[in-house]
């Protein structure tokens, strides 16, 4: 059987979308299917599992579906990025004669955003470890923590982590968001986290008990973010913690600690995070691991 598009007659965005993420898949180009992936997802989830013919795929439509991505709490560049692999599924349907030449995308945005730094100081990640906390609020502030000693893992990357992620001494993972292959090495302060709440998650697949206790991930991530700034409040910060703050402190943190720069690949602060994927895919995991020993050994001693 031809995988050639033309083969197949007038098929639908989610059915195309899929077809494009088989092909770069079979050519090999493995992270860029899965951005498609997940791209699919979203797009799917927007639709409530309803799928439309290209010729529906109108501006409407689009616009709808950026402000429903913005409605689910996303920053700007992670709106874009699914606007992005839209647009590009779009124009596949042009060439291929899917979808006739329009311009659908015009007033949605589709850059990409300088990121704002949002790390916070080094004394406020000791502070938010010993402030008194206790019940939902202590939940969110050592999934805060967690994400941190993860090496800045994305809040959605924590969540859908699985007891299979867990091999040995070693949490492994795909990220969600651009298919990249992450494995961090399981330091005590992230083992004792996990242990903490075991028991939460005994009959689950899940390593984490975030989607046990609110299974839509983005009503859990609307959670988080609500009890960080109820948290940043009772702390008297000037500016309120998100999910977001986590990944960027470690990057910063572990700059200021003179970590290299192509190891940390600048944290998570290039214009282009292609560009973080290309430092870090070169570099040995040992690497890696020794760096994030070094900056969490400070905040942990035991």
């Amino acid at each position: 059987m031809s995988n050639s598009f033309n083969d197949y007659h007038e098929p639908t965005v989610f059915v195309f979308m899929q077809r494009c993420g088989d092909e770069l898949r079979g050519s090999g180009r493995i992270k860029t299917a899965s951005i498609y992936a997940s791209a699919l997802r979203s797009f799917r989830n927007f639709r409530n599992g309803e799928d439309l013919d290209f010729g529906s795929l109108n501006f409407n439509v689009v616009k709808q579906y950026e402000s429903w991505l913005k409605a689910k709490g996303l920053v700007p560049n992670t709106v874009s990025f699914y606007m992005r692999v839209l647009r590009a599924v779009y124009n596949k349907a042009v060439i291929s004669g899917y979808a006739e030449m329009g311009n659908p995308f015009r007033y949605v945005y589709t850059g990409v955003d300088k990121t704002v730094k949002r790390a916070i100081d080094p004394k406020l990640i000791l502070k938010l470890k010993s402030f008194p906390l206790s019940g939902d609020l202590d939940f969110s502030r050592d999934m805060f923590l967690l994400s941190f000693y993860l090496r800045g893992i994305s809040f959605v990357d924590l969540a859908h982590l699985s007891k299979k992620n867990l091999s040995g001494r070693h949490i492994a993972y795909y990220r969600r968001k651009t298919g990249q292959y992450i494995s961090i090495k399981v330091e005590p302060c992230i083992s004792d986290i996990i242990k903490k709440y075991a028991s939460s998650v005994r009959e689950s697949d899940y390593l984490l008990p975030i989607l046990v206790r609110t299974p839509d991930y983005y009503s859990a991530l609307r959670l988080q973010n609500k009890r960080l700034t109820k948290i940043s409040k009772l702390m008297r910060l000037s500016k309120p913690i998100t999910t977001y703050v986590a990944r960027h402190s470690w990057a910063s943190m572990a700059k200021h600690s003179g970590i290299p720069i192509r190891v940390i690949s600048e944290g998570m602060g290039h214009n282009s995070e292609k560009t973080t994927n290309i430092y870090l895919d070169s570099l040995d995991r040992t690497i890696i691991d020794k760096a994030n020993h070094k900056l969490l050994k400070k905040f942990n001693s035991r």
